[in-house]
């Protein structure tokens, strides 16, 4: 399963994801979702498109507020 590393934003794969917490973004889908291979590419943060944000604000409350390490967005980890 890929994750999102909260303090990086850099997808990783874990071959047993029961070893990790993780948060779970659960949303619907819109316009401008960031994908899995732009999430793979190096612009990152720097992605012009409106789904960068949902993933950015997840990774940093995952981090911030509950102290979790990794995250999934289902646009960008499928």
């Amino acid at each position: 399963m890929w994750l999102i590393d909260t303090s990086t934003l850099k997808l990783r794969f874990f071959a047993d994801p029961k070893s990790e917490r993780y948060a779970i973004l659960s949303h619907t889908w819109g316009d401008e979702e960031v994908t899995f291979q732009e999430m793979n590419a190096s612009d990152g943060p720097d992605n012009p498109k409106k789904g960068w944000k949902k993933i950015a604000e997840t990774c940093h409350l995952a981090r911030n507020e509950h102290g979790l390490k990794y995250a999934r967005v289902d646009t960008c980890c499928i």
